[in-house]
């Protein structure tokens, strides 16, 4: 019986010594985010980054040390695990809860799928979504960063501010980083440059970004307002998760379509969920939920947008 091609889950074509040196990139970029989350919410921030850190790193070893895999800790995908779900979190979190948060995020995110490159889901957003589910009330409360002053949004997110109360929090705050949210999600400069130098290193493509920022903030533009094309477009795209869920983890490239038109989809998918969790649902923010449902499509993009075949004549 002839020998057939098989065909398995992407990615592909795999190159030895990339993922090290991709994972420590991401690490490097997601470092001006957290000087400013330092900066802004103080000695809490690095609490729960370390927490959450360690937390994944202890539980990739142990579990791949009960399974008789190689160790790869050190190869920074599950310290950029931790790293992205201490951004997802409130700065009031207890640590003792971000530390399950990380034992979830490479158990049930990464792990169960069979490890790196097998995961559908991103394991950082795994991990939030079920704290959220588990602690609704501790996953919804908001500290104030230090330097916030007594008139402003105090104990609220801009997003809540402006779905619960109608205030628009100054775009300036929104883009240094001076309001209410989860630890790295609040200042879009940090962001931007972290961004920036992924997109220099080519670890990142524009597709997925542009889309998912563009399709979100002109749905919100178009719909959010009193009136058709009056809502606060640049608010909606500086606030929240959108910038983080954007940047660093709807980019992910084992949760996201391979290619450049299914990444377009991937984010246009992302931005239409996210416009309408946040102008129609319940919760203020929709980014979290957006990716994740738009992973499990990610097979599915890949399945019917294919490379077309190049015919020699």
């Amino acid at each position: 019986m002839p020998q057939r091609l098989v065909v398995s889950v992407s990615p592909h074509i795999r190159i030895k010594g990339n993922i090290p040196r991709m994972m420590w990139d991401v690490v490097i970029a997601l470092v001006p985010a957290t000087i400013a989350s330092i900066y802004f919410f103080g000695s809490k921030a690095i609490y729960i980054i370390l927490v959450t850190t360690f937390s994944a790193l202890i539980t990739e070893a142990l579990i791949q040390k009960l399974c008789k895999k190689p160790v790869t800790i050190f190869d920074g995908s599950a310290v950029v695990t931790g790293i992205l779900l201490a951004f997802n979190l409130p700065p009031g979190i207890p640590l003792w809860m971000a530390g399950v948060g990380g034992a979830i995020a490479i158990s049930i995110g990464k792990q169960a799928f069979g490890g790196l490159g097998h995961n559908i889901f991103n394991p950082a957003l795994v991990a939030r979504t079920i704290l959220l589910i588990s602690f609704p009330v501790v996953m919804t409360t908001w500290s104030p960063p230090r330097f916030i002053s007594f008139d402003a949004l105090t104990y609220a997110t801009p997003l809540t501010a402006l779905k619960m109360d109608n205030i628009l929090t100054p775009l300036k705050d929104l883009f240094i980083g001076n309001v209410g949210g989860c630890i790295g999600e609040t200042s879009a400069l940090a962001l931007i440059i972290g961004a920036l130098y992924l997109l220099l290193r080519k670890h990142i493509t524009w597709h997925i970004p542009v889309t998912f920022i563009a399709t979100a903030g002109i749905l919100c533009w178009l719909f959010g307002g009193a009136e058709l094309f009056r809502g606060p477009f640049l608010f909606h795209v500086l606030a929240g998760g959108l910038l983080l869920g954007a940047l660093f983890m709807a980019t992910d490239p084992v949760t996201s379509p391979t290619s450049r038109s299914g990444r377009m989809i991937f984010g246009m998918g992302c931005g239409a969920i996210t416009a309408l969790i946040r102008l129609k649902g319940g919760p203020p923010e929709g980014v979290s939920f957006s990716i994740l449902l738009m992973n499990a499509f990610a097979p599915l993009i890949d399945r019917f947008i294919r490379p077309r075949k190049s015919r020699v004549k």
